[in-house]
């Protein structure tokens, strides 16, 4: 059987021949690590000096894997991906601030964001970061059930405030919301406010997204808890399955503080957990709604044959398949060809204020084995293709 994905003039047909080339560029000097580091330090310090290196980083790393510096900025990309039927998804990356009058500016920009969702097709799904709306400290406390402080108090009230504010925009927008997820030692505080949403505003369908990291092993027990409470309480769920991103913070602090690991014992056991979720998910659709988060070839795969083991049409409503913008182009516009329901992640906020999001991207890349030298493989292919070799 032909691989699908193998397929580079679908997969680049959106770039031009010199943006096939500054990709070409970019993950030859992600594949090689050390170059990684030395680039990332240097960046950092520039841009701490304000030194003028923002036309740079926007001409290369920046624009091959975000969308613009704001959402009307980022409008030309959506579209443009919007012609070969690949959605996006707006995702103000701007990571780390930690303070209130922070987490407010995200906020309004996330009901922006949803404005933006309800008026134009090609984004069905607004998106957030529970750490964009509250300090991580705090979600630690209230994960460990810890007494607050009445200042502290006021302050989780506020992030549930924020929380509650988004979710109503989104369920009377009728825009989905993807929620997405943080290091396992905030997730509890989150899991537990994201289940409160969608008991109140997932009652005739799926509005509010959860996100489980499969590399956790206790993910699949979660969804089947969730499943069960779902049914006595009559709500519906949605999920984004992805593996995970922080396997090494996670194992590193697990021994530090002397508890069994929550990540899976080996990369197998994450993929048998991930597809086990997704079985799970597709065998329960009547109550459920999938957002597959993966740059992974055998997981689409997976879920595409239980789609037609099932009779399940590729256009069904209820199964999105999503890749981040700048990856795995080779996936995200050979299964919108299909007829397959794809949205990119599209990043977006001032170039000073989205490279931290863009390091831990050119990191996770270099960590994920074979997903560098398979995107330099796919662009050489097309490369070769469009000089007619």
């Amino acid at each position: 059987m032909n691989n699908l994905f193998d397929n580079t003039q679908i997969a680049f047909s959106l770039k031009s021949d010199t943006e096939l080339d500054r990709a070409y560029f970019l993950f030859k000097l992600i594949a090689n690590e050390p170059l990684v580091r030395i680039g990332t330090a240097v960046t950092n310090f520039a841009l701490k000096a304000s030194l003028p290196v923002e036309g740079l980083i926007r001409a290369t790393v920046f624009d091959h894997f975000c969308g613009g510096v704001n959402e009307d900025d980022s409008l030309k990309v959506v579209d443009k991906l919007f012609t070969k039927g690949v959605s996006s998804v707006l995702d103000y990356s701007v990571e780390g601030k930690e303070e209130e009058e922070q987490f407010d500016a995200v906020l309004e920009k996330t009901l922006k964001l949803i404005e933006f969702a309800k008026e134009k097709k090609a984004i069905p799904f607004a998106v957030f970061k529970p750490s964009g709306f509250g300090r991580i400290d705090l979600y630690e406390e209230v994960s460990l059930g810890k007494k607050l402080t009445s200042a502290e108090t006021e302050e989780w009230n506020r992030v549930v405030a924020r929380f509650e504010k988004v979710c109503k925009a989104s369920y009377d927008s009728d825009v989905a919301l993807l929620i997405d997820a943080e290091e396992s030692w905030m997730q509890d505080a989150v899991d537990n406010l994201v289940l409160v949403m969608m008991v109140k505003y997932n009652k005739s369908k799926p509005i509010v997204f959860n996100t489980l990291q499969m590399y956790r092993w206790d993910r699949l027990d979660y969804l089947k808890k969730m499943h069960e409470k779902a049914k006595q309480e009559g709500f519906f769920i949605g999920m984004k399955l992805v593996r995970g991103a922080y396997i090494e913070k996670e194992n590193e602090r697990a021994i530090e503080k002397g508890y069994p690991t929550p990540i899976c014992a080996s990369k197998e056991a994450t993929d048998e957990n991930y597809d086990a979720a997704v079985k799970y998910m597709v065998d329960h659709l009547d109550m459920m709604s999938i957002f597959e988060g993966t740059h992974n070839e055998a997981s689409t795969y997976f879920l595409m044959n239980l789609m037609t083991e099932k009779g399940i049409k590729s256009t069904e409503n209820r199964i999105w398949f999503g890749q981040l913008y700048g990856m795995s182009d080779n996936i995200s516009y050979n299964l919108a060809d299909s007829g397959y329901n794809v949205a990119k992640y599209l990043p977006f906020g001032p170039v000073k204020d989205v490279m931290p999001y863009l390091i831990r991207r050119a990191e996770e890349n270099t960590s994920v084995a074979g997903q560098t030298s398979r995107e330099l493989a796919m662009i050489k292919a097309e490369r070769n293709r469009r000089k007619g070799k």
